[in-house]
C-alpha cells in the first residue's frame, strides 16, 4: 500500500510544494527526488525493514526530500536538531541505533566525526540532490517544467517496498525535562491520523500558503506545519531560521494565508512592530489581514501576547494543546470563540478525559484532573523502552502528565503534574496561573514559577523573573504587590532576578534548569 501522504502528493504534482532560499519546487519535483533517494538508500536491497536513518538538513527542499526518501525505502526517519551539541546528537544516534547518517553539506564538518566515532556511514544530500531550476511563482498555481537534476539519475526507480500503515515511520525525541530523552515512535497510521485531524479542524486546502519558521525535529514544525501543508497540496515556504524583521517582510510581500509559531516568536514579532515607525506599523498590521489563521502552541500563550497580537494584527491567536506522543489533542475552534488562556475542545478523532489522583474519570466541570487521551493519533511506543511505554497507558488511555480543568466545555491547562503543580501548605496551586498574574506586574518582562522543597510548607512557591529595561524588583516589593492579586498561599516566597530565562529550541522555558538556578 502506498504511503498516504505520497498518494496525496500525486494528485497535486503540478503545484508548488516547497519554497526555500534556493528556489521553488513542485510536488512532482519532491516525489521524483524522494524516489531517487529511496533507490539510493536501498542500494539493491528490497526493503530497509525499519532501519533508523538519522539526518540533518536545513529547513527546505532537501529536508523534505530526504524525509520522504527514507519513508519510501522502508526506513524510520530520525531528524536531528542543528542547534544541539555533539553530546545530544551522539545520544540520539546511540539510542536509536541509527544505521546511517545523512547530512546536508553545511553540517558535514559537525557530523562526520560523530559518524566515524559511532561507526555509522555518512551520506551527503549533495550525492543525490543538485540545485533545481527555479520554478514559476506559486501564486500562478503552475508546476515546474524541469524535473530535479540528480547525481545518479540513471539509476531508475527500481522496485520500492510495500509500506503498510502500521510500519514505524518517525522517531522524535522528548525534551528530557524529567529524565533522559525518550524516542517517541509514530507509525504512518499515527501520522495520518494527526494530519487529517488538523486538516479538518483548521480547514486546510490546496490554496493555502504557510510560512514555516519552526525547528524540524519537533511535532509542531514537522506535523502541524510541514506535513499538513503537503497533505493539503498547499505551499510551504520554509525559512532557514527565524528573524523577526525577515518574517514581517514575508508577511508584507508573500501571498500567505497561514502562520504558526510559539509564544516567544510572537513576542519578538510584537517587539519588532513596536520598534517600527507609524507608517511601517500600518503596513505590517495590514499584511496580517490577508491571512485566514494564526496559531500559537508548544508553550502557554501569555494573555498579554494574545491581547497585543490581536491589537496589532486583528487576529485572535488560536491556541491548541498537544505532545510529541500524540500530536495535537485539543484546539480552540477555527470558527467560534477562541478563549484566551484555554486550549479549546477535543480535535476530530481524538477522545480526551480528566482523571483524579486515583485514576478515576472526573464527571462534570470545575475539578482539576490529569489529561488522558485516546485515538489513532497516539504514538506506537517509546523506542526500546517497553516498561516506560506500558507505564504511560491506563486501560488504553495515554497518560499525558498534564493537569487541566474544564470550564464551559473548554479545557484550561494548569501545568505538568511533575513540575507545574506546586503542593504548598496543603494546597495544590498552578505555576502557570501564578505566572500569568505575575506577568502583569509593571516591572516583569518574563517569569517562571517553580516549587522548591521545604520542610514546613512541602514546597515553597519560587519565582524567577527577567525584568523590563531599567527596572528593579525585590521580594518584598513583589509580595506586597501580589497580595492584591493572589491568594496568600500562591504568593512567591523566593525571588531570583536573571537576565533571561533558560529555554529549549522551541522557546519553551525548561523548568528543571530554572530550579537549578537556586542551587
Amino acid at each position: 500500500m502506498p504511503i498516504p501522504i505520497m498518494q496525496q502528493a500525486v494528485t497535486h504534482q503540478a503545484r508548488i510544494a516547497i519554497i526555500d532560499d534556493q528556489g521553488e519546487y513542485s510536488y512532482s519535483d519532491l516525489l521524483n527526488t524522494a524516489t531517487q533517494i529511496a533507490v539510493a538508500l536501498l542500494n539493491g536491497q528490497a526493503d530497509l525493514q525499519e532501519a533508523r536513518i538519522a539526518f540533518l538538513a536545513p529547513s527546505g527542499f532537501s529536508y523534505v526530500a530526504v524525509l520522504w526518501g527514507i519513508w519510501l525505502a522502508g526506513g524510520v526517519a530520525v531528524p536531528l536538531c542543528a542547534s544541539h551539541p555533539a553530546a545530544e546528537m551522539r545520544y540520539v544516534l546511540q539510542d536509536s541505533d541509527a544505521a546511517m547518517l545523512i547530512a546536508h553539506p553545511d553540517f558535514e564538518a559537525k557530523l562526520r566525526p560523530l559518524a566515524a566515532e559511532q561507526g555509522i556511514p555518512l551520506r551527503l544530500t549533495s550525492e543525490w540532490i543538485m540545485t533545481l531550476t527555479p520554478n514559476p511563482s506559486p501564486s500562478k498555481g503552475e508546476g515546474s517544467e524541469k524535473l530535479p537534476r540528480l547525481v545518479g539519475e540513471g539509476l531508475g526507480e527500481g522496485a520500492l517496498p510495500d509500506i503498510t500503515p502500521t510500519r514505524r515511520a518517525l522517531i522524535l525525541y522528548t525534551s528530557g525535562t524529567t529524565s533522559k530523552p525518550k524516542g517517541v515512535v509514530s507509525t504512518h497510521a499515527n501520522l495520518t491520523a494527526q494530519i487529517t485531524s488538523l486538516i479538518e479542524a483548521w480547514g486546510w486546502t490546496e490554496y493555502d500558503h504557510i510560512l514555516h519558521v519552526l525547528p524540524l525535529h519537533h511535532t509542531h514544525g514537522i506535523v502541524n506545519v510541514l506535513l499538513c501543508a503537503l497533505w493539503a497540496g498547499a505551499v510551504c515556504e520554509m525559512m532557514p531560521k527565524f528573524e523577526a524583521e525577515a518574517v514581517w517582510q514575508r508577511f508584507m510581500t508573500r501571498p500567505l494565508t497561514l502562520f504558526m509559531a510559539v509564544p516567544t516568536i510572537y513576542g519578538r514579532l510584537i517587539a519588532a512592530w513596536e520598534a517600527a515607525d507609524s507608517d511601517m506599523q500600518a503596513r505590517m498590521s495590514a499584511s496580517c489581514q490577508k491571512m485566514r489563521l494564526m496559531v500559537s502552541g508548544s508553550a502557554a500563550l501569555p494573555a498579554t501576547f494574545f491581547e497585543q497580537w490581536q491589537r496589532i494584527s486583528g487576529h485572535a491567536l488560536l491556541e491548541r494543546y498537544g505532545m510529541t506522543e500524540m500530536g495535537m489533542a485539543l484546539s480552540n475552534p477555527l470558527q467560534g470563540e477562541r478563549r484566551v488562556g484555554f486550549v479549546g475542545l477535543p480535535l476530530p478523532g481524538v477522545t480526551v478525559r480528566l482523571v483524579d489522583d486515583a485514576g478515576a474519570p472526573i464527571d462534570g466541570e470545575g475539578q482539576a484532573g490529569q489529561i488522558q487521551v485516546k485515538g489513532a493519533n497516539v504514538f506506537h511506543e517509546y523506542w526500546q523502552r517497553p516498561e516506560a511505554t506500558e507505564q504511560t497507558f491506563q486501560d488504553g488511555w495515554f497518560i499525558t502528565g498534564d493537569v487541566a480543568i474544564v470550564e464551559q466545555g473548554y479545557y484550561r491547562i494548569l501545568g505538568r503534574s511533575s513540575v507545574d503543580i506546586i503542593k504548598t501548605g496543603g494546597y495544590k496551586v498552578s505555576a502557570l496561573e501564578i505566572e500569568e498574574v505575575l506577568r502583569t506586574h509593571p516591572a516583569i518582562e518574563e517569569v517562571a514559577v517553580i516549587g522548591l522543597d521545604d520542610p514546613a510548607w512541602g514546597e515553597q512557591v519560587a519565582a524567577v523573573v527577567a525584568l523590563k529595561p531599567n527596572m528593579a524588583l525585590s521580594l518584598e516589593e513583589l509580595r506586597y504587590w501580589a497580595k492584591e492579586h493572589l491568594a496568600i498561599y500562591k504568593i512567591p516566597q523566593r525571588l531570583l532576578v536573571v537576565a533571561e530565562l533558560p529555554r529549549n529550541v522551541m522557546g519553551k522555558v525548561t523548568k528543571p534548569d530554572v530550579k537549578r538556578l537556586f542551587n
